[in-house]
């Protein structure tokens, strides 16, 4: 039996590990644990300043050293103090994936643990809906939604490759064709629909992480 924790921003990304990557590894003899950071006392959720995130995420690798720690956050729109944001060598007009790739192991060195392995979602976790852009049609009567969101994803030519401003990140274009797009309760479902699978072909950096953590456990 292997354990591992997922430190996850919110509830949508707490829904996606339970529903779709728990099952998954249960049946591999693998069992993942989604956690919510916490923000301040009494709040969870969101990686608003990364010296409230790091020492949760040391607390959780030193706590259970048999078992292995994994983040689950955003490259969009991380705070200044996350390690590596700062240092000259980070390339802001680098790929989503070379930025999240450098990033990663800047929070590897900084966390310093052996059981840790640190992932970031490029540009976030709305990028993996747009596997299927098809599906949003479940939600919607508007034909313009399906199409705005196949232009963005035609244009990008991946999910991942999807930019991270601040009106053009996944999640950006999909609530300007989807005003009515809650994310905690469309994300994770459209993200069942999908399936696993097609998410990880569509999706090289989202695959990347869960390799890793095959070969871990």
């Amino acid at each position: 039996m292997s354990r591992l924790y997922v430190l996850v921003e919110g509830q949508t990304e707490e829904a996606f590990v339970r529903e779709l990557l728990v099952p998954h590894y249960a049946g591999l003899g693998r069992f993942l644990t989604p956690i919510i950071v916490s923000t301040s006392p009494g709040y969870k959720g969101g990686v608003v300043s990364y010296a409230k995130v790091k020492p949760q995420i040391v607390r959780l690798c030193r706590q259970d050293p048999d078992a292995h720690v994994t983040t689950m956050f955003d490259l969009y729109a991380l705070p200044a103090d996350f390690p590596g944001k700062a240092v000259p060598a980070y390339a802001a007009n680098a790929t989503g994936h070379q930025k999240a790739l450098f990033l990663e192991a800047q929070l590897t060195q900084d966390i310093n643990q052996p059981n840790f392995l640190a992932n970031l979602m490029v540009h976030e976790y709305e990028a993996l809906l747009f596997t299927q852009p098809d599906l949003f049609s479940q939600w919607s009567d508007d034909a313009a939604l399906v199409s705005a969101l196949k232009q963005a994803l035609a244009a990008a030519g991946t999910p991942e490759d999807i930019n991270d401003g601040p009106q053009t990140a996944p999640s950006k274009r999909i609530l300007a064709a989807m005003p009515g797009y809650q994310k905690t309760f469309h994300g994770p479902l459209i993200a069942c629909d999908i399936g696993l699978d097609a998410i990880r072909q569509a999706c090289p950096h989202f695959h990347g992480w869960l390799q890793a953590i095959e070969a871990l456990l």
